[in-house]
């Protein structure tokens, strides 16, 4: 028996809404990523610390880890800025110090007005954007300079819920300059290759909370991925997701990958039925114990993925009460 951890050699791990709430761990997160042989990198679409504080604070919440397995989106996008500019280019900093500072690793010059005449702007997440920085970035990009996006998240998971993030400043500067970013975090791949090409892997599994940018990041380069469901996207949002946003495994949460690697993929599924004809997708389940609302939603996105239209969910049987809530049905 395998499991889904031992299937791979490298776990790519989102941090908010998969490992963390804001600064609280998620429930039995610690537990279920410890005692692999596998390594783990971690991989943070959050561009407002360094990695050194991103492992301080992961350590901090009892996870075995250091700077070195840390992989952040300031840190590819000052990589994207550097394979296009010279050495020394100046270059418009929307975001914390943290972001600056990789900016200057690469050996480009970080500015804070578009009076330094920048080449380019990097945006990323910091809870000091205000006016005044968005508009030194329009006036900036305006005027002919690159703009790049460390990432395009809408919202950022926190302890109190979901508030602002990164992509809703972002799309006030594309708003006030009818430009698209170039974007270096999930899902847009520089991200994901600089984990790749850090970690070594050579059967990777992305693991985090979030469709748009988890699991479409896993889907652009070709990797599996693994949806748990303490973060942001839902069971119910999958059954009719379009092929892009769509995981290879689901779980409730990270002890998922402590369970036989078949049990958390798509697919059929023992004791349950699963049909669509016309236009009507029916699930049933047969089995003689108790039915596994997990399984049956893995069961039932196999088929609703399969290509067939359908309009209408139908449940048969008096014992799918907690599928139908799982699928928002």
């Amino acid at each position: 028996m395998t499991l889904l951890r031992d299937a791979h050699d490298v776990l790519l791990l989102d941090l908010d809404g998969t490992v963390y709430a804001g600064k609280d761990p998620i429930p039995g997160a610690v537990e279920a990523l410890s005692g692999g042989s596998e390594k783990q990198y971690f991989v943070t679409n959050n561009a407002s610390r360094a990695p050194e504080d991103v492992a301080e604070h992961l350590r901090g919440l009892g996870f075995d880890t250091s700077a070195e397995f840390v992989v952040t989106s300031s840190e590819a996008a000052a990589r994207v800025l550097a394979d296009r500019l010279d050495s020394g280019a100046p270059v418009l900093v929307v975001g914390t110090d943290a972001l600056a500072d990789e900016i200057a690793k690469v050996g480009l010059e970080p500015v804070r007005s578009a009076d330094d005449n920048p080449v380019a702007v990097v945006q990323g997440h910091s809870v000091e954007t205000g006016w005044a920085i968005l508009a030194e970035a329009v006036l900036a990009i305006r005027a002919g300079a690159l703009w790049v996006a460390t990432n395009i998240d809408a919202t950022l998971p926190t302890e109190r819920g979901l508030v602002l993030g990164n992509g809703s400043m972002v799309a006030a500067v594309r708003n006030a300059t009818d430009i698209e970013p170039v974007v270096a975090g999930k899902p847009a791949a520089p991200i994901m290759q600089d984990a790749i090409e850090r970690s070594g892997a050579r059967s990777a599994l992305v693991v985090g909370d979030r469709l748009d940018t988890d699991i479409a990041g896993a889907n652009e380069t070709q990797l599996p991925s693994l949806l748990v469901l303490t973060g942001v996207s839902t069971a119910a949002e999958l059954l009719r997701a379009p092929e892009h946003l769509r995981p290879t495994h689901i779980g409730y949460d990270l002890d998922v990958l402590n369970r036989p690697e078949d049990a958390s993929r798509v697919g059929v599924k023992d004791g349950w039925t699963v049909a669509i004809d016309d236009a009507v997708l029916s699930v049933r389940f047969d089995g003689d114990s108790e039915p596994d609302a997990l399984d049956g939603a893995l069961a039932v996105l196999h088929v609703a993925w399969s290509g067939s239209d359908f309009s209408e969910v139908r449940f048969e049987g008096d014992r799918l009460g907690d599928l139908r809530s799982l699928l928002g049905c």
